[in-house]
């Protein structure tokens, strides 16, 4: 069984703010590199109020930075807890590979 460790990042807020569809796509967005939230609403059709809010979601999980410079907001992607992510979603694929493994033996065993 896989046991969660007492040093885990904050996975209920990575998590919540990746299972909106938008906040996914900001996360893209940011991934070719920083822009201003008027650049990233700019392809959503939702108002710059709601793209504001995802964005705040997404700053308070730790996945972006925003400077403020002069009257533009620039967004910088933080990957750090997306590996976080990653590094427990191993921890299941393992578990899993395991399970399978086990299944496969037991039903060559019955085979036989």
């Amino acid at each position: 069984m896989v046991e969660r460790q007492s040093n885990d990042p904050d996975l209920d807020a990575i998590f919540g703010a990746l299972a909106h569809p938008t906040r996914r796509t900001l996360i893209e967005q940011l991934a070719g590199g920083p822009k201003s939230v008027g650049d990233l609403a700019e392809p959503h059709d939702v108002s710059l109020a709601a793209v504001s809010k995802h964005l705040q979601v997404l700053e308070d999980a730790g996945l972006i930075e925003v400077e403020q410079d002069g009257r533009v907001r620039r967004c910088y992607l933080d990957a750090t807890p997306l590996s976080d992510v990653f590094g427990w979603l191993t921890r299941y694929r393992v578990f899993w590979e395991d399970r399978f493994d086990a299944l496969a033996d037991h039903l060559e065993d019955e085979d036989q």
